[in-house]
């Protein structure tokens, strides 16, 4: 394990230094912005990938939430199950594709991300079985934030020389994003503070109705005016396709990155409740059984 993470962190950061060369040097200029634009390569993935840790902490804290009852866990499966099919098939009727034309945006791509839902769910729940499930969405949760910060920060910087302001008030990309933000926020916030016996129940409670601000955040630059630009991708956008290849290589890398950090996290967490139960059961006089430690070598046993 030790030596994979190690691997892993060696090959992550080549991408990351690669990623940065191609953004920063080997990308076109764009012609309007100039260099400020560059600023795109590091905005989006970090949204990107909020978003989708946002979305991992939507579905594990479900599960989470109805772990301990068969008949809800059922539901909800059959539940997810039946929106990725219904909303990918739905993705193709001829008037919702000619909707979805209007606004730029593919059938297969909205087709793709609906089937994720049923997909995540299934392999979430087999991969972290009982508590893991609250592991993985705090880290999610933590991890998120630290992305969706970055969204926050490089926006404003590459607003001020584009729009003349750092902030647009009103503006709902930008309110949406920020109360996603706060959201989640408050989540950690909650998770840190509250002793109490349900904290976990009601910070799973609030990850799923804070979850609901993500597509509002992604769509609302398609049905709402906004001072945020249009989408460049999709179909009525136009990306030079240099910058798209720089935009997701540097995405891989964010992921790569998130990945790494998520997974150390992880890691940590599952110790630290590990500990937390030893001293409880040792504070109510229970014998805590411990590996036996091994020899030093050299020394006699």
């Amino acid at each position: 394990m030790k030596r994979g993470f190690l691997i892993f962190s060696v090959l992550t950061g080549i991408l990351l230094a690669y990623a940065s060369y191609q953004a920063l040097v080997a990308a076109p200029t764009e012609r309007t912005m100039g260099d400020v634009q560059r600023i795109f390569y590091y905005h989006v993935p970090s949204a990107w990938t909020a978003f989708l840790l946002f979305f991992i902490n939507f579905v594990a804290s479900i599960q989470y939430l109805v772990r301990t009852k068969p008949s809800a866990q059922t539901a909800a499966k059959w539940t997810f199950i039946a929106i990725g099919v219904t909303g990918a098939g739905m993705s193709f009727l001829p008037a919702v594709e000619q909707q979805l034309n209007a606004i730029g945006m593919r059938p297969s791509a909205l087709a793709t991300t609906v089937l994720l839902l049923p997909v995540f769910y299934l392999l979430l729940g087999k991969w972290f079985p009982g508590e893991r499930l609250d592991v993985l969405a705090v880290t999610s949760a933590e991890v998120g934030v630290v992305f969706c910060t970055v969204v926050l920060v490089t926006g404003p910087l590459w607003a001020r020389p584009v729009w003349g302001i750092w902030w647009a008030p009103g503006d709902i990309r930008l309110t949406s994003t920020l109360v996603l933000w706060l959201i989640y926020v408050s989540y950690l916030l909650l998770r840190r503070f509250s002793n109490s016996a349900q904290t976990q129940m009601l910070a799973a409670a609030l990850a799923v109705s804070g979850a609901l601000d993500v597509p509002l955040v992604y769509f609302s630059i398609w049905f709402f005016r906004t001072q945020h630009p249009q989408p460049v991708i999709g179909g009525n956008g136009s990306i030079d396709p240099r910058m798209m290849q720089v935009l997701l290589l540097n995405w891989l890398a964010f992921l790569c990155f998130g990945f790494l950090v998520c997974w150390s996290r992880f890691r940590l967490e599952l110790l630290k409740r590990e500990v937390e139960e030893a001293y409880a059961m040792e504070s109510l006089g229970e014998p805590v059984h411990a590996a036996p430690s091994m020899p030093l070598k050299g020394s006699t046993p």
